[in-house]
């Protein structure tokens, strides 16, 4: 069955993005590889990184009061002025735990040389997540293959989190592509869409002298959403996150009503 929505299903990115992203960039691949062959060939690259805590919640806390107390009617060593504190029984509590992460991307390189002609980069949320490691390594990456030599083409179907830094305004959209040919850096084209449209295709570049291939976003999205079997898991009830707009919000009762 295939999803409900006219172009990307949002509820993906809250119940199945990690699943969704791997299988994404998968088809992708399979995609293009018979349009560039057999000049260039298109291999999946992994980007593995350790996420430290960044929410609030999950910060370690620094008591106010620290007391060192021996046996049971011990005199404190240290103590604050304002109070003291003894702890007859112990409690549980949370500890900051570090989580290794993997990414996938694509990388399109000449078969002969092996060298590196386009990059393509779908956003994972800890890409979009502020002052996360996620979102610095993903920049450190950005920024190497724009002083680089290859193209960049960047796939934003995340309506969360914090949009990458531009030096130019977005045009209203949920979800985005941008194709930066390193010959016209810095400029670049922007593609957005909302939850209301589909997909299109985009311009894939190569080398300069070769024509450019294009990649069907809403073919590739189907292709996944189609194989995964997502309406099997997916929970259409739930509130999404973020949330609609009013406008927005009455579409979807609609459609999903219907």
């Amino acid at each position: 069955m295939p999803s409900p929505f006219p172009g990307m299903d949002p509820f993906l990115e809250g119940e199945e993005w990690e699943d969704f992203h791997t299988t994404f960039n998968t088809v992708i691949r399979e995609t293009l590889s018979p349009q560039v062959e057999p000049r260039y060939i298109v291999r999946v690259g992994r980007r593995v990184y350790v996420e430290h805590p960044t929410d609030e919640q999950d910060q370690p806390r620094r008591a106010d009061v620290a007391v060192l107390l021996t046996g049971a009617g011990g005199t404190p060593v240290e103590a604050s002025t304002a109070s003291v504190v003894t702890a007859t029984a112990p409690v549980e509590c949370l500890l900051p735990m570090l989580e290794e992460t993997r990414e996938t991307y694509l990388v399109i390189r000449e078969r002969e040389t092996r060298e590196v002609v386009t990059v393509i980069e779908t956003l994972s949320p800890g890409n979009k997540r502020p002052a996360s490691d996620g979102r610095r390594e993903y920049l450190t990456k950005r920024d190497e293959v724009l002083r680089s030599q290859a193209h960049l083409v960047e796939i934003d179907l995340l309506r969360g989190g914090q949009r990458l830094p531009m030096n130019s305004p977005l045009p209203q959209g949920d979800y985005y592509a941008i194709v930066s040919r390193q010959e016209r850096r810095p400029r670049g084209r922007i593609y957005a869409w909302t939850i209301r449209n589909r997909l299109s295709g985009i311009p894939i570049p190569l080398k300069k002298g070769d024509p450019d291939v294009t990649l069907d976003l809403q073919t590739v999205f189907s292709t996944v959403y189609d194989r995964a079997r997502y309406e099997l898991s997916i929970n259409y009830d739930i509130p999404l996150s973020p949330a609609l707009n009013d406008s927005d919000a009455a579409w979807l009762v609609e459609l999903l009503a219907g």
